[in-house]
Order: structure tokens, then C-alpha cells, then sequence
């Protein structure tokens, strides 16, 4: 068994990145997060150039036969850890997986996840391989039959979903949690901010109540129309949001 610290406390990063027509979308988004992930919870990346992670990132996909799906990049910190040391060959391990678009309901429900974000946490904002908050969040609420939760922080705001990015309509406008909530800054709701008009806001889970539409979105997912939240049905509103990433 190994003892890295990446066995052992989970110390890595990743990203997940769609592929459509066999291409990985949003490469530059994913390299730039990916390296400030690295920064801020010390993982070393000076042996994984750009071109090379690509490289291989390309070839994985082509390797697999999927032109409409996803990836995910796992970097995991290999070196020893002072509590239980040992030797180690290399600082830095690199994994691609490449699969098929995640399989999604006709009517897409939500609920409100009991566990909230720490939005004074190191982790905040990062896509660490230590996801098993999420990991507990989402399953708590497919244990209820729901397939995603919202998470809100200390304060009663909503931040994202376990497992993705929200966004809803309301008085005709598209609307965001704010990246200081805690939100999770995915590279799919960069896009949707840098080509649709939308505003970041720190609100209560209360404001979804009279939201004319919500949706979830990530690589996995794309861009999903929410039908319900905790059993309030939504109109089935026709949005450019929607399209986006056809």
C-alpha cells in the first residue's frame, strides 16, 4: 500500500474537462486552474510542462474513441510525509481517465444539502482530490431521490451544487453565487460569465423560490435544466444559457 501523502490525506488536484467532437474544451481555463490549485496547496507541477500534459491529455482521448464526453486530470502528491515517511521515486503522479458524457435524467431535481461550506477553509475554492464533503453531500441527497444539492455556506448563501456550478433566472435576469461565498470558480461558469450577461450575488437558498428557472452546470453536465427543487417544479424556460456549450 502506499504512503504517499496523496494515499494517505488526499493531497492532489484535479480537473475534469469536457470533450466535444473529440476536442477538450476550455484547455487554457482547466492549465491556468490547474496550476492554481498546485500553488496553493503545494503540489509540484515543474515536471509536468503544458505542451507535455496536453500531449498526453490528446492522446488518451483519441486512444479511448470518445468525441463526446469527458476527462479528468488527477495530479497526486507522491513524496513523503514527516508522520510516515518513505522513499519515493518521483514528487509527482499524473493520471488522465476519459469516459462518456455522465447520463443525465429527463427531469433533473435538487435539494438542499445539510452539510455547509467553511468559507474560511484552505481548500476553498480548489479542486482538490480531499472532494469528500461533496462526495458525502451528493450521496446524502440521492439517498432522499434527489440527483444534486445545493450547498450553502456559514452565512446562509448559496455557493454551487456538491458536484457543480448554479445559476438561475429571475426577473428575466441570469444570476450566480458570488466566488466569495465559497463557490466553486468552474471553468464552464467562467465561459457562461465571459458570453452571457449574468451577475454574481451573495443570496439566501430563499431567493430560488421565485426564480423563474435554475440550472447546474460543469463538465459532466454540460448545462442541465433543474425541473425541481425539494418537489417546486420550475417552467421549462427556453434560455441561451442552454446552448451554449452545444
Amino acid at each position: 500500500m502506499s504512503s504517499s501523502i496523496a494515499a494517505l490525506y488526499g493531497k492532489g488536484i484535479f480537473t475534469t474537462i469536457a470533450i466535444r467532437r473529440g476536442e477538450p474544451l476550455f484547455w487554457d481555463k482547466h492549465w491556468t486552474r490547474l496550476g492554481c490549485d498546485a500553488a496553493k496547496v503545494g503540489v509540484d507541477l515543474s515536471g509536468f510542462p503544458e505542451k507535455r500534459v496536453f500531449d498526453e491529455l490528446k492522446n488518451e482521448i483519441a486512444t479511448s474513441g470518445i468525441t463526446d464526453g469527458r476527462a479528468r486530470i488527477t495530479f497526486s502528491d507522491e513524496r513523503s510525509g514527516d508522520i510516515w515517511p518513505l522513499e519515493s521515486s518521483e514528487n509527482t503522479a499524473m493520471s488522465i481517465l476519459v469516459g462518456e458524457r455522465r447520463q443525465l435524467p429527463a427531469k433533473f431535481s435538487i435539494t438542499a444539502s445539510p452539510y455547509r461550506v467553511n468559507t474560511y477553509s484552505p481548500l476553498v475554492g480548489v479542486k482538490s482530490c480531499n472532494y469528500l464533503e461533496n462526495l458525502l453531500g451528493i450521496g446524502e441527497a440521492k439517498s432522499r431521490g434527489f440527483h444534486e444539492a445545493l450547498r450553502i455556506n456559514y452565512l446562509g448563501e448559496l455557493t454551487g451544487g456538491c458536484m457543480s456550478n448554479l445559476f438561475w433566472l429571475k426577473y428575466g435576469k441570469l444570476w450566480t453565487p458570488h466566488l466569495d461565498t465559497g463557490c466553486l470558480p468552474g471553468t464552464t461558469r467562467e465561459y457562461i460569465l465571459e458570453n452571457l450577461e449574468c451577475e454574481e450575488t451573495r443570496q439566501p437558498i430563499d431567493t430560488l423560490i421565485n426564480a423563474e428557472a435554475i440550472f447546474m452546470t460543469s463538465a459532466g453536465l454540460g448545462v442541465v435544466r433543474v425541473h425541481d427543487l425539494d418537489g417546486l417544479a420550475f417552467n421549462e424556460i427556453d434560455h441561451p444559457i442552454l446552448h451554449l456549450l452545444k
